[in-house]
């Protein structure tokens, strides 16, 4: 069977490495691959990486499957792209249509669509630019800290929480005008809700589900969540605070009306569906929709995943999810990123990582890493992560750490209290 892996981050590593113990014979391609990817697939390299180029290999290299790990490509159509064409609409495409793409394209569409199937969120109003003072009148009618998205993909900086009410209309003014873009064309602002955020991911075949592990992620660079939001510089599978009821509450009020609605709109989706949530007095509320699975939750969520990865994504290509045996480790996962000093701002490349071989008790997955003249180099803002694995979260944690101090790169930039309100 051979596999094309779309993305070359740590996500995209997760895949790769959950692939590659699968126990069916599998070629897996990547593109542009980073460091760790390179290893365990072969690689094509290209300088424009667009759908043209995506289908003319699909067809080149006889590609059964291709899995989709970051979101622009699903927004940008891929799917239907591929289906359309007579030479690929048999190759199947774990991510949704370019309409079900929309739940993560667009804040106001995803806003409206859980208005419209009654799932918890915060409430909000959308602006365009052509509403900028009926927008900038709303701020003065809510309390403060006030939070504006950019409706499309901003590289995860489009989300701005604000505490003062001039500062947040000088932003909302500097967005609408094109702050970032087209995607801050359309601005939602929501209610801030306060509480504690998770992760669920939900692998979808359009007619029926499985719900992943759950997983907790660490965004801010700093200490006790401080500094600026990231990628992501860490996250904790299982979550020590989701018990059975919240658990159910989850499933009742969030991830069924979700699934109903998608097949209700007669969205085309087969794939994974990451609902950001957070717990507000043990009220689950969603924040977000991704259409991909989440970095760095993959790391952790994959690792404690049991079954074949083949098998879980031709069950969902087949729609027999509901035939399959969901296994789970029920021990614990922790994901402990390594970044480059300055990230996320400005930050150096080409730093030589050195100590990866001597790793033992711990997984690698590559993500800014470069391979040149088999030496490893830094190569993007997250670097590696490093993952670790044991009945309990502290000594999970502790492995994580001394695996950490083996590893040596300028600028080593980590958080050493990964798990600190768990």
């Amino acid at each position: 069977m051979n596999i094309l892996i779309l993305g070359s981050g740590a996500r995209e590593s997760a895949f790769i490495w959950k692939l590659s113990q699968s126990k069916k014979e599998v070629n897996i391609f990547s593109i542009n691959p980073n460091a760790g990817i390179q290893e365990l697939s072969t690689p094509i390299y290209t300088e424009k990486e667009d759908l043209k180029f995506i289908k003319y290999k699909v067809i080149e290299l006889k590609i059964d499957m291709v899995l989709v790990g970051p979101e622009i490509p699903l927004i940008d159509g891929i799917q239907d792209y591929l289906k359309k064409d007579p030479l690929t609409k048999k190759t199947a495409v774990i991510g949704p249509s370019k309409k079900g793409a929309q739940l993560e394209g667009s804040k106001d569409f995803a806003k409206n669509f859980m208005h419209k199937y009654n799932i918890p969120t915060a409430k909000y109003r959308s602006f365009s630019q052509d509403e900028i003072k009926e927008g900038l009148d709303y701020l003065e009618t809510i309390e403060p800290p006030y939070v504006l998205k950019a409706d499309g993909p901003a590289a995860g900086k489009g989300v701005l929480i604000i505490d003062n009410v001039e500062d947040a209309k000088i932003q909302l003014e500097e967005m609408l005008l094109g702050k970032f873009g087209e995607s801050s064309k359309t601005v939602v602002i929501e209610e801030f809700l306060d509480g504690i955020e998770m992760s669920c991911f939900v692998l979808f075949d359009g007619k029926n589900y499985k719900v992943l592990p759950y997983a907790k992620d660490y965004k801010r660079i700093g200490e006790n969540d401080t500094g600026l939001n990231t990628g992501g510089m860490g996250s904790v599978s299982p979550v020590p605070f989701l018990d059975k009821k919240l658990k159910q509450k989850i499933e009742d009020k969030i991830i069924k009306p979700t699934i109903e609605g998608i097949k209700n709109e007669d969205i085309d989706y087969k794939g994974f569906i990451f609902i950001g949530l957070i717990n507000v007095r043990n009220e689950p509320y969603v924040i977000e929709y991704n259409v991909r699975m989440g970095d760095p939750e993959t790391q952790v969520v994959l690792s404690r995943v049991k079954n074949d990865f083949v098998d879980l994504l031709i069950s969902c290509d087949h729609q027999k999810l509901d035939k399959l045996e969901f296994e789970v480790d029920s021990n614990y996962f922790v994901n402990i990123v390594l970044a480059s000093g300055g990230y996320p701002e400005k930050y150096e490349k080409g730093k030589m990582i050195s100590g990866i071989e001597s790793v033992d008790e711990s997984i690698i997955f590559h993500a800014g890493t470069l391979n040149r003249n088999d030496e490893i180099y830094t190569n993007g803002g997250r670097v590696l992560s490093v993952v670790s694995t044991a009945p309990n979260l502290n000594e999970a944690l502790k492995k994580s750490y001394k695996t950490i101090s083996k590893i040596h790169f300028q600028g080593k930039t980590f958080r050493k209290d990964i798990g600190f309100d768990l």
